[in-house]
């Protein structure tokens, strides 16, 4: 069996569940790389690993002491047993640099270890208000000597070059001597080689080569000089120290080798307390002149000692006081999932660039999982989450994009293509995937970039930077598009691109990718409106921008042509869009029979063979439905949805949250409840089982997407905000905020209602499902969720007049002029399905079953006119009885009437039976993809008359039928037999029986 998903609840409990905290109570070797991870601190520059400060006593292979600089890399050559032309020559890699955080405690000659002595209390606790990571360890040493140690350790939020430690001891049974020996070690300890290709190949040799240390006797300062050994960017480490106890010294300092240390001896009577705080530095060349790195290092350690550790918690907690009023999602009645999510958005705050020089790598700054490199999930996953909670956050990931607009230039030209092709992989804006087919081709990136931008700019207003940078992104990247695509002859001169891969890595190397052309001609679109905002508002800055790219008119209408003739691959038999022009081709992955331990599959299976089968690693088709979600009705979104789903192996982390989100606007919320269980707990319950290498970013701020727009239904398209809120039945509650256009406004779901308040701002218009709202500071709107019945939508035949026997009729004179046989068993087969299908079911083992499909139009006309000369007699006295009065009874309730009937008749007939005043909408049925049990009737019907499925009722007569109206997620009433059409919320022997009164029950229930 394919393994879908996981529970979210932890078996061992190896973190408990704490609503602001992730706590680690009791010390697990077996789990000390995992918590390595989890404990991590950053803050978008500088990441530390949660490492102990006495170092890893335990098991090789069990830890990894890492701390990482954002952006901070080497680059060696790639060596490929085969190459070509145009594969990136070399890789960058993200440092583990020196470390600084080393204080080795030792009382009364005894060192401290967790693997030696007695371990009498333990506790460890990443408080994510205060930004503190405290350990808490009562010890006792071989010799008996017990002490107290309270270990504090941040990574200052609001100074991007600095962390401290504060460490405190008390002698709890003794008096004597504590020593502390406070060290920075530049010797890296890689750890150990893997073949598992989400990990970097790592360097056989050190990247970063000592070049000098020193000893500041004035200021007591401690530094380590380093370089790459082949980009020669420069490091500088510092370190300096606050003792206090009632008597302490400095004894000592040294500097051997890539080791450099400064000792500090203090008598201590038992009870007293001594304390050792030590501030950290690092700065590059990277960021400043080689020449200015000691005067700045000395800078920060010298504010940072007067300032003090209290002082920097203080200024770490009103950072964050502000980032939670903006970013906090609050959920009642699932601590596991409050717990996750804030986690979640915690380490996504300490892992991003905010510096428009940096970005966020797929594994942040807590582990070396892909070299630290950069991707489309910066755009397509984390901008969202920090555009709409922290949008001067968001505004700086996409200045990364802009200041690497030139090699992203440099690639297209590289891949014999005009504009800018944005790397798939990056540190620096150098393409560093090697493996093409699912790097290079990956060029979706270009419209990601553009997507994220679109929905920028579109939240914040923020027209500077659309002005000044974003145009020229959007238009170069543009570019490339209308280079690299073609209009196909063989596609009736549809505008078609080919060897691309989309988001699914295990479909590589195709021509027109569903995902890829439908945000491609979003993009082209969203360029050409650009051109044409500017020229008509910012005409200057267009002048400027059109000399700069030499930007033509006629260039941009290629652009809107583009997009108008994009080839979008559909499936007319299954009613979906193909993931790509072959992928329906192909043979279905035998789930069935792949072992569970073969997940993932990218891991036991070459490429090739995975690229043979229909098998997806991650959302492709259905991520399109979501970000462009107003191209699709939601029939064609349960049809994809449901096609798609289940060939999905979710082997990569970015994929359960963007189900979640479509699970939960087709109506399945169980389904979205545990997709957004397993993203949300994706790394404290391990369910990758790789959370050791580092966390998975995506996954994280996907939680946040769950929630906010899959549970919360938020939409922004064309500029307006809309919500479609429901409540997962395992909560009471949940609330959030959101940051649009300077505006703060808070959604706060209960069981009943939602709430819109609008907490900072003068106005803001949002939607309410099809409600236009109004929103005024700090005036509470209140609306009601409970569902209620708005609409009832009924089939024709069997339901409001029985014109079965005029089908039959004239089917039968049909199959007589043809010479074939008919009969009533054979007419019970057409019940609810299309003209042409009931036509293919009549010509079933005929010489005519072959017949072209213009000769079976012909045939299917002909026997519509034979039914029109008899639908002719029809009068109101056809109506079936009971009829008359629930249609009186729900107008005079308000309750709106729809027709969901396969008949292309269906108008005249109603206008025959004197009943076309009751319905206020008549779906098309030669508008539909599909027929029944397809729910798209019952949709379409709906949508026509502007309520939701969910406050719908749908009235059948035949099993299809009534399976159509439950797929659309509306209650169903079925009039028959209760043996055929027991899957109806109520069934009726006949429609006498129906009234308002019971259709309104199945509400009250």
């Amino acid at each position: 069996m394919k393994i879908k998903m996981k529970s979210c609840e932890n078996p061992s409990t190896l973190y408990p569940y704490r609503e602001w905290s992730i706590e680690e109570e009791h010390y697990e070797d077996e789990y000390n790389q995992r918590s390595e991870s989890v404990f991590a601190l950053g803050n978008g520059y500088i990441g530390m690993r949660g490492n102990f400060e006495e170092g890893y006593h335990g098991k090789a292979g069990a830890s990894v002491a890492g701390n990482y600089l954002n952006g901070f890399f080497d680059s060696e050559p790639v060596v490929y047993p085969e190459g070509a032309f145009g594969y990136p020559s070399r890789n960058q890699a993200m440092l583990n640099v020196s470390d600084a955080r080393i204080i080795r405690l030792s009382i009364e000659g005894h060192e401290f270890r967790l693997d030696q002595g007695k371990l009498h209390r333990y506790k460890r606790r990443l408080d994510m208000r205060s930004g503190m990571l405290h350990r808490e360890l009562e010890w006792e040493s071989p010799a008996g000597h017990r002490v107290l140690l309270v270990i504090r350790r941040m990574v200052a939020l609001t100074h991007k070059h600095l962390a401290a430690i504060d460490y405190a001891v008390t002698a709890l049974n003794f008096s004597g001597t504590l020593k502390f020996d406070s060290a920075v070690d530049g010797e890296i300890r890689r750890p150990e080689a893997t073949d598992d290709p989400r990990l970097g190949a790592g360097s056989a040799v050190p990247s970063l080569l000592l070049e000098d240390t020193g000893y500041d006797e004035a200021s007591g300062n401690l530094w380590m000089k380093q370089r790459t050994r082949h980009t020669r960017f420069a490091l500088l480490t510092a370190v300096s120290h606050a003792l206090q106890a009632k008597s302490g010294r400095e004894m000592s300092h040294q500097l051997i080798g890539q080791r450099i240390s400064v000792c500090y001896a203090a008598a201590v009577r038992s009870g007293e307390t001594v304390t050792l705080t030590k501030y950290i530095t690092y700065h590059t060349s990277r960021d400043y002149g080689e020449e200015e790195l000691a005067g700045r290092s000395a800078d920060v350690l010298a504010l940072a000692k007067e300032l003090g550790f209290a002082g920097l918690a203080g200024e770490q907690q009103a950072y964050l006081d502000s980032f939670w009023a903006h970013a906090d999602v609050e959920i009642s009645g699932d601590l596991a999932l409050q717990q996750g999510i804030r986690f979640n958005a915690y380490q996504l705050l300490q892992s991003v660039g905010r510096d428009g020089a940096t970005n966020i790598g797929a594994k942040g700054l807590t582990g070396e999982g892909y070299e630290g490199h950069y991707f489309w999930d910066t755009e397509m996953y984390m901008l969202p989450f920090f555009t709409f909670t922290q949008p001067e956050i968001a505004r700086a990931l996409l200045e990364f994009r802009y200041a690497t607009l030139g090699k992203a230039r440099e690639r297209a030209a590289v891949m014999s293509q005009k504009g800018a092709l944005y790397p798939w992989r990056t540190i620096d804006g150098e393409e560093n995937s090697a493996y093409f087919p699912a790097g290079t081709a990956q060029a979706h990136i270009n419209a990601d970039i553009a997507y994220g931008l679109k929905q920028y700019i579109q939240a914040t207003g923020d027209m500077e930077f659309l002005v000044s940078r974003g145009a020229e992104m959007l238009f170069e990247t543009s570019r490339f598009w209308a280079d690299l695509g073609h209009y196909n002859p063989a596609r009736g001169g549809a505008f078609c691109i080919d060897a691309v891969t989309g988001p699914d890595e295990y479909t590589a190397i195709v021509n027109n990718n569903a995902y890829t052309n439908l945000m491609v001609q979003d993009q082209l679109q969203y360029a050409y409106e650009t051109v044409l905002l500017l020229q008509r508002d910012y005409p200057a800055d267009y002048e400027r921008l059109r000399q700069a790219i030499r930007l033509t008119p006629e260039e941009a209408e290629g652009w809107r042509e583009a997009a108008a003739r994009m080839f979008i691959p559909f499936d007319e038999q299954l009613g979906i869009y193909a993931q790509d022009d072959t992928f329906l081709s192909k043979q279905k992955w035998d789930f069935e029979h792949t072992p569970a331990d073969k997940y993932p599959l990218l891991l036991h299976y070459h490429p090739l063979v995975i690229y043979r089968h229909q098998v997806l690693k991650q959302a492709d088709l259905v991520m399109a439905l979501f970000l462009l979600g107003n191209k699709f009705s939601l029939a064609d979104k349960l049809r994809n949805y449901h096609y798609y789903e289940p060939l999905t192996t979710h082997d990569s982390s970015l994929s359960p949250c963007i189900h979640s989100i479509m699970s939960a606007e087709i109506g399945d919320l169980a389904g979205a409840y545990r997709y957004f269980s397993r993203t949300v707990r994706m790394d404290l319950d391990d369910i990758n089982h790789n959370a050791k290498d580092g966390l998975h970013m995506a996954a994280m701020a996907g939680s946040w997407m769950s929630m906010v727009n899959g549970f919360s239904g938020m939409r922004l398209s064309q500029g307006e905000l809309g919500f479609a809120p429901v409540l997962p039945e395992q909560w009471e509650s949940y609330r959030f905020k959101v940051t649009v256009g300077g505006q703060l406004l808070e959604i706060s779901v209960e069981r009943e209602a939602v709430v819109y308040t609008l907490l900072e701002g003068t106005a803001l218009e949002i939607r309410h499902k099809k409600q236009a709202l109004q929103l005024l500071p700090q005036e509470p709107v209140r609306l009601s969720l409970a569902q209620r019945l708005e609409a009832v939508i009924f089939d024709l035949d069997g339901v409001i007049t029985d014109s079965a026997e005029a089908h039959y009729l004239a089917w039968q004179a049909l199959a007589d002029e043809l010479g074939i046989p008919f009969s009533r068993e054979k007419n019970e087969r057409l019940k609810g399905v299309s003209r042409v299908e009931s036509l293919e079911i009549v010509l079933e083992g005929s010489a005519l079953a072959k017949l072209p499909e213009a000769g079976k139009l012909r045939l299917a006309e002909q026997k519509n006119d034979h039914y029109r000369q008899m639908i002719g007699r029809i009068t109101p006295a056809d109506l079936l009885p009971g009829i008359r009065e629930l249609l009186d009874s729900l107008r005079e309730r308000g309750i709106s009437v729809g027709l969901a009937s396969a008949s292309l008749n269906a108008p005249l007939i109603l206008e025959r039976l004197g009943a076309a005043r009751w319905f206020q909408a008549v779906a098309d049925p030669a508008a539909l993809r599909k027929g029944k049990p397809d729910p798209e009737i019952f949709l379409q019907a709906a949508e026509r008359l502007g309520v939701p499925p969910g406050n719908c009722i749908g009235v059948e007569d035949a099993a299809a039928g009534v399976d159509a109206i439950r797929a659309a997620g509306m209650k169903a009433v079925g009039i028959g037999s209760a043996e055929q059409l027991g899957a109806a919320d109520l069934v009726l022997p006949t429609t006498a029986e129906l009234d308002a009164g019971k259709l309104l029950k199945l509400f009250a229930r």
